[in-house]
């Protein structure tokens, strides 16, 4: 037996947990980088500390692999969500709180916007074979159909405020920050996507939901 493959047989029955991390990790870029047709099982072993036979193991196949790498990435998404505490808070600081975390999050993983972008061009064949993404995504809805009636009921909120496009609203602003980034960038300069210009982006972010939302 060769030396790696030794290492790699010892890290898989002492960590397996971390093996498929280190897996899903590597995938993730070499996906975001190549895309889904593109990307070779290949490249990901080259870049781990694992073999073929252990990705199957794990993933069952390149298409399984891709499928938790969307899941993974999704994951990160709304478990960073979850951890904001919205309830505590006023519904205008609560929605606030959240469009700012959702355009850092954003500008902070543009490797999440590349994977969504790949999933649209095949027009969302691995999600819709997923049965944990759409049970991760219904939360962000759940909680803003939440918000929105604390804020009705606070008299903070207008009632006719729609939470699926208020989720939109946001989505869209924080996406064609990153996705159109090397476009606009070349058209009209850098000035937006330096530090000082994405506070000014997320702070304008803010009040524009606000606006949207709130009583006149």
């Amino acid at each position: 037996m060769k030396k790696n493959e030794g290492e790699r047989k010892t890290s898989w029955k002492q960590d397996p947990e971390g093996v498929k991390a280190d897996i899903l990790a590597v995938a993730t870029s070499v996906f975001a980088e190549a895309g889904f047709s593109g990307a070779r099982i290949d490249e990901i072993i080259r870049r781990t500390k694992t073999s073929k036979r252990m990705i199957y193991y794990y993933f069952g196949d390149k298409s399984g692999l891709y499928s938790k790498v969307l899941e993974a990435a999704y994951t990160r998404l709304r478990k960073g969500e979850g951890q904001l505490d919205l309830e505590a808070l006023p519904p205008l600081d609560a929605l606030a709180k959240l469009a700012a975390f959702t355009f850092d999050f954003h500008r902070e993983n543009p490797e999440y916007i590349r994977l969504i972008a790949i999933e649209n061009i095949h027009h969302g064949k691995h999600l819709k074979q997923s049965e944990t993404i759409p049970k991760l995504n219904s939360q962000i809805i759940t909680g803003l159909e939440d918000l929105c009636r604390r804020g009705v009921e606070e008299g903070a909120f207008r009632d006719d405020v729609d939470p699926l496009e208020l989720h939109w609203t946001i989505s869209a602003f924080c996406v064609f920050n990153i996705s159109n980034r090397a476009t606009f960038s070349h058209l009209y300069g850098d000035d937006l996507f330096t530090d000082a210009g994405q506070e000014r982006l997320r702070a304008r972010l803010v009040a524009m939901v606000l606006d949207t939302v709130r009583v006149r």
